[in-house]
């Protein structure tokens, strides 16, 4: 990830603190925008690229908490960084409770912030990665017919041919010929490779028995 491709994301109703964070997070080589309130921000929506948000946890109308639980009810992943005040510190664990990756108290070091900053924006591209990635496997899945979905699932749970063919009430020869065409579809070479893959996604998809027409 190159410090262009990130956006750090400022929320802060203070115009002089915004103006002093935007320079700050530019002066390191990275995008910034920043916000007045949370409503402008959530009306902007999250960059297309890696970002991070440095939220002020006081400020009036929705404040820092109440854009954290909004995010997470709009499933905005974006890691969220909190800047609080000495006083703040039991708003500051409740935070980092509902998933915030850090919170610094006020004043703070300029490097503390860009340290913590690179941290938020590395875990935003693996994030971003993982999801791509999530997203092509379950494309692949999508790609497969219901038959060769059963096969699928009863692959990766460790059914051999015979099996499979007795669970789906069909020819062992029938099912080399759909297992061949999963494997192909879902771009694997291997059953290990098909299981590894398969688990990355099988949270979010279809149960392993959906489908299947016989008792095992």
């Amino acid at each position: 990830m190159t410090n262009e491709a990130a956006t750090v994301l400022v929320v802060d109703d203070d115009a002089s603190v915004r103006k002093a964070l935007t320079r700050l997070i530019r002066s390191a080589g990275w995008e910034a925008k920043a916000f007045a309130s949370a409503r402008e921000f959530l009306d902007q929506g999250p960059p297309a690229g890696p970002g991070c948000l440095v939220l002020d946890v006081r400020m009036p109308g929705l404040n820092g908490l109440d854009l954290q639980a909004e995010m997470t009810a709009r499933n905005l992943q974006t890691p969220i960084i909190f800047l609080t005040g000495h006083g703040d510190v039991p708003l500051s664990v409740k935070a980092m409770k509902g998933g915030a990756l850090d919170f610094l108290t006020k004043p703070f070091k300029d490097k503390d912030l860009l340290g913590v900053i690179k941290e938020a924006l590395q875990k935003d591209a693996r994030l971003q990665v993982a999801q791509m990635e999530k997203a092509e496997i379950q494309g692949r899945i999508r790609s497969l017919t219901p038959r060769e979905r059963e096969v699928l699932f009863l692959v990766v749970k460790g059914k051999m041919n015979k099996e499979i063919a007795d669970a789906l009430g069909t020819a062992e020869r029938t099912v080399k010929v759909h297992r061949g065409r999963v494997m192909h579809k879902m771009q694997v070479q291997s059953v290990a490779e098909l299981v590894r893959t398969v688990a990355r996604v099988q949270a979010e998809g279809a149960s392993p028995d959906a489908g299947t027409t016989k008792g095992q």
